[in-house]
């Protein structure tokens, strides 16, 4: 199958993702939960191209039947379904942001502060969780969100679908936020152990560039093991029930998981990947309204601040929200580095190596410029 079926194949899944969840927020508003409960589904209907394509016809159908009445939730509603809804959403005064489990965005959700300093002007935000960067790039590609956060592989699986975004900015390298870990009493003892072994990893995140370069190191190539493609919830369970042998995942499942698996960290990402976050918008917001990204820039940056000198109180103020223990999310904390970066030129070309290393392995259909996203500010 194609890089572009592919592609296609995510987009329905994002948007069967989003409808579930529209209906239990209906239902009963823990969206969260509904959306961990059909990522399993949804790995199932993907076994199928024809499923699939059915089911997204179907959508439409299903849409109508679960989408509120209430007239005065009717602008919103078409500001997600709606292919121009960036705008929609503007013209009401509400910034969609998508944000993953874990990350400043989390902290900034937490304490509240962007909602306080918008509110004068009349501007409320909404906040959207994704299980990882894929699904919330696919969310920005559909018109669901106006801005969020990532790892280093997304943004260019993004770029290459035509997806409307552009860098904004990024944190500094976290490469022990990221590695590959095999269970305690596992034969594999090095890399290249694990030619012709079955290895978990979120396709087209952040590890997925981090597991090639770890391969390279270790003299394998890319086709030498049997990636299996899972988001972490399905991964981890697939890594404790011995149906893969490794599990390439970031922070804070990586921690969560070696800590309460006991599991053995075969390599983490120093001296192979960056693991940086980055932070990307709709490229029609970005242009439009630079004042809203600098506000949001500038909220995210006191956040970071404050979390760099207060690791216990991030972890107290995420545990709730994560269903992660405190001791885990403060090493996580205490481990990353903290501060937002406008895009440089050196990590712009680290964006371009990553771009050439997935066209060189056939997983892009055409080779990209990552400049036409992501540009240097002028000094």
């Amino acid at each position: 199958m194609s890089s572009r079926h592919h592609w296609f194949l995510n987009s329905l899944s994002y948007r069967w993702y989003w409808l579930q969840q529209r209906c239990s927020k209906i239902v009963d508003r823990r969206h969260t939960q509904a959306a961990r409960y059909l990522s399993i589904s949804l790995k199932q209907s993907r076994r199928t191209f024809a499923l699939l394509f059915a089911t997204g016809i179907c959508l439409s159908l299903v849409v109508s039947a679960c989408t509120p009445t209430n007239p005065s939730n009717s602008l919103n509603d078409r500001a997600i379904t709606n292919s121009s809804s960036t705008f929609q959403s503007v013209e009401n005064n509400t910034i969609r942001i998508g944000y993953q489990k874990y990350g400043t965005l989390n902290i900034l959700k937490a304490q509240g502060s962007l909602e306080q300093r918008l509110k004068p002007q009349g501007i409320t935000v909404q906040w959207i969780q994704f299980p990882a960067g894929p699904q919330l790039l696919e969310a920005l590609n559909a018109g669901s969100i106006d801005y969020g956060h990532t790892g280093e592989a997304p943004p260019i699986f993004a770029q290459a679908a035509g997806a409307p975004l552009v860098y904004i900015a990024h944190e500094p390298p976290n490469p022990k936020g990221e590695g590959i870990l095999v269970a305690k009493d596992s034969p594999i003892q090095k890399v290249a152990d694990l030619k012709g072994k079955k290895v978990a990893l979120n396709k087209a995140s952040n590890v997925h560039f981090f597991l090639v370069q770890a391969l390279a190191q270790a003299g394998l190539q890319y086709s030498d093991i049997k990636p299996v493609f899972l988001p972490p919830a399905e991964a981890r369970a697939a890594f404790e029930q011995g149906s893969v042998e490794a599990w390439a995942i970031w922070d804070p499942f990586f921690t969560a998981a070696r800590r309460a698996t006991e599991a053995r960290v075969l390599v983490n990402a120093e001296n192979l990947a960056a693991n940086r976050e980055f932070y990307l918008a709709a490229k029609p917001f970005a242009d439009q309204y630079r004042s809203r990204i600098k506000a949001i820039l500038e909220e995210t940056q006191k956040v970071d601040n404050w979390a760099k000198a207060n690791p216990e109180k991030v972890a107290k103020l995420l545990s709730p929200q994560l269903g992660i223990d405190v001791p885990t999310l403060v090493e996580v904390s205490q481990r990353r580095p903290y501060g937002v970066q406008p895009m440089q030129s050196e990590v712009v070309a680290y964006q371009q190596q990553v771009a050439d290393t997935f066209f060189k392995l056939g997983l892009l259909p055409k080779p990209l410029d990552v400049k036409q996203v992501a540009q240097v500010p002028q000094k």
